[in-house]
């Protein structure tokens, strides 16, 4: 339920569920906020809590202040390909002390003060272990460095996508929008031609795309009944033979064949980004050359 690549939030769809949703979870995809400030009016006037996946926007902000710090909670990640990794695992950001209690109650297995085990509610081991937690104070001294660099890479190609007719740069929507731009996106205008599209799903993809390691379920076919547009797997597909990779957007939720029955409230504007968006390289160790290198094999895709 996206209003465009700004990520805004519709009100009527809470109305259209004919009850009263357990939280609103506005998710800041690629690290773009959302428009929080209005999420936050509908919530008080539905008394709904929202819970923020900030999962992808450590260090972005929206009217200056940190996203995840907005709702009754705010979660981090800090899995591999995050602004800073704990090799896994993320954070809750707790507005109070009294919460945090409770989580911390929920994340040590509910276990009471006594000195043998006692539960009178179920928890769970949710906590990070020390191995990990030591790594992440590392990390958290590089992460300004980071976000100020995947800032850095934004503006490259920011800059040389205004020249590209066809293809369009994921930007802030606003002055008070700040991302932290961890993951650089374009949409692909459905009528440019681009080299090859006409072969582009003619052969089964084999093994893991866009790092998704450990992939070992073979695809037993080339198409699904929701998939990128021909031209944006075209142009991944020419990115990948340069030896650059890329991949779609995120294929929304209630197009995934697991969740086919569950119900939806949908206005078509998250399959539509779906069909024309493709990721681009983001990184930390991603340069300015590399940069120029990816903008110069884009534009050499494009048909003339």
């Amino acid at each position: 339920n996206l209003q465009g690549l700004s990520c805004g939030f519709e009100e009527d769809r809470i109305a259209k569920t004919g009850r009263k949703p357990k939280a609103i979870v506005p998710v800041y995809l690629y690290g773009m906020p959302a428009k929080i400030d209005e999420i936050l009016s509908v919530a008080e006037r539905y008394d709904i809590s929202v819970v923020e996946d900030a999962a992808e926007g450590f260090g972005s902000r929206y009217d200056r202040q940190m996203v995840g710090s907005f709702g009754r909670y705010g979660v981090l990640s800090f899995n591999g390909n995050k602004m800073i990794t704990t090799s896994g695992g993320g954070a809750l950001i707790c507005p109070d002390s009294e919460s945090y209690n409770r989580v911390m109650y929920f994340a040590t297995q509910a276990r009471e003060s006594y000195p043998y085990y006692q539960h009178t509610e179920i928890g769970y081991n949710y906590r990070m272990s020390n191995i990990c937690a030591g790594i992440g104070r590392g990390q958290m001294t590089v992460i300004d460095e980071h976000i100020r660099h995947h800032q850095h890479i934004a503006q490259l190609y920011r800059e040389a996508f205004k020249e590209v007719e066809g293809i369009d740069f994921h930007d802030n929507p606003d002055e008070r929008t700040d991302s932290n731009f961890w993951l650089n996106t374009i949409t692909i205008a459905p009528d440019l031609k681009v080299k090859g599209q006409e072969n582009a799903y003619k052969t089964i993809v084999k093994g893991a795309v866009g790092g998704a390691a450990g992939v070992v379920h073979q695809a037993s076919t080339a198409h699904t009944d929701c998939e990128p547009n021909a031209n944006v797997e075209a142009m991944r597909l020419y990115l990948d033979r340069a030896g650059i990779e890329s991949r779609p957007l995120w294929k929304p939720m209630h197009r995934q064949p697991v969740y086919q029955d569950a119900p939806a409230y949908l206005n078509g504007v998250s399959e539509e980004l779906f069909h024309c968006g493709l990721c681009l390289p983001s990184g930390p160790m991603v340069t300015d050359e590399d940069v120029a290198r990816i903008i110069h094999t884009i534009k050499d895709s494009v048909c003339c």
